[in-house]
């Protein structure tokens, strides 16, 4: 089954009274042992909104599969696997999750729980007043001077180009209300930072400051290739700002090139001067040229996310749904 074949007769009818958890898994075999028993204590806390689990296995290549397997058959009314194909990408393995999640709101959450799971108790009090959106927002970091100094560049660019109001220290742990999750399936973004898209809604929402902890189990599967992507997903798909640097930029060179031609022109019908400079033209060019190959690429960035958007081929694809039949 893939994300183009989901409707309504394949997607499970919605529960109420129900906290439905996304957790995409990728590579978690370690902390699975204790995300499981930990996500499933939080229904004695959340004053009668029963739990369940919807772990969406991304093309894990360790055990992550098999654990998870044997958690759904001790406890198969309360916890949903969602097996991908393959690795799709963590964003793509949330939408998985929201297309198979039945309950009145939706967290997400990662596997190594360096977002503290008990926030989710405060989190569904504010749904409860009727908050459409809860985020948990990171106020400080566990975590090394590089992660922290990525982040940071990343968030406060991002604030100053794409969304102003975003929050500062961004958030991936977030509950949001079954509306909001319909949306986001209904859009089926592909090539997109999924919670810049949540915080682009609109809805009201309220944010959860939080310290972020460090990883305790297993190492971490975010690279720098992931980071990067991020980065040219969040920005070519919330932000002009690329688009319109480059036109800036070009108009700047245009204008540059035809003063200077102006003048080679002028010293030339006036004093016959002959123009030397072999160097620094070469220079000039070489220059140039960078600029333009770089104007392409950021081109062709817009272009790949409006081709693939197009060809409407799914973002994910399911191998197996393991949920207990109702």
């Amino acid at each position: 089954m893939s994300a183009m074949e989901l409707d309504a007769s394949s997607v499970p009818p919605r529960r109420e009274g129900v906290l439905s958890i996304v957790v995409p898994v990728f590579c978690e075999e370690e902390n699975l042992a204790v995300a499981v028993p930990t996500l499933l204590a939080l229904e004695t806390a959340l004053d009668g909104l029963r739990v369940e689990l919807v772990f969406v296995d991304d093309g894990s290549r360790d055990r992550s599969l098999q654990v998870l397997l044997e958690a759904q058959r001790e406890h198969p009314e309360r916890i949903v696997v969602v097996q991908l194909s393959r690795n799709f990408g963590s964003m793509a393995a949330v939408q998985a999750g929201f297309a198979h999640a039945t309950g009145d709101c939706v967290g997400v959450l990662s596997a190594d729980l360096q977002d503290p799971p008990e926030l989710l108790v405060q989190m569904a009090g504010h749904w409860r007043s009727g908050v459409k959106a809860v985020f948990a927002v990171r106020s400080e970091r566990e975590d090394s001077w590089a992660q922290r100094a990525f982040s940071s560049t990343y968030y406060r660019l991002f604030r100053r180009y794409a969304i102003a109001d975003f929050p500062a220290g961004g958030f991936d742990l977030m509950l949001l209300d079954r509306q909001v999750v319909d949306e986001l399936v209904a859009i089926n973004e592909k090539n997109t930072h999924l919670m810049s898209l949540v915080f682009w809604l609109g809805h009201a929402h309220v944010m959860i400051p939080y310290v972020r902890r460090s990883r305790s189990l297993g190492q971490s599967k975010w690279t720098i290739g992931k980071k990067i992507k991020l980065f040219l997903d969040s920005f070519v798909a919330f932000s002009y700002a690329p688009i319109r640097t480059l036109s800036v930029l070009g108009l700047v060179f245009a204008l540059g090139a035809f003063l200077y031609g102006g003048l080679v022109f002028v010293e030339w019908f006036t004093h016959r001067t002959r123009v030397e400079g072999w160097t620094a033209l070469m220079i000039f060019i070489s220059f140039t040229a960078g600029v333009q190959m770089t104007m392409l690429g950021v081109l062709g960035e817009y272009l790949w996310r409006t081709l693939d958007e197009v060809r409407r081929r799914p973002g994910y694809v399911i191998e197996r749904v393991f949920r207990q039949p109702r």
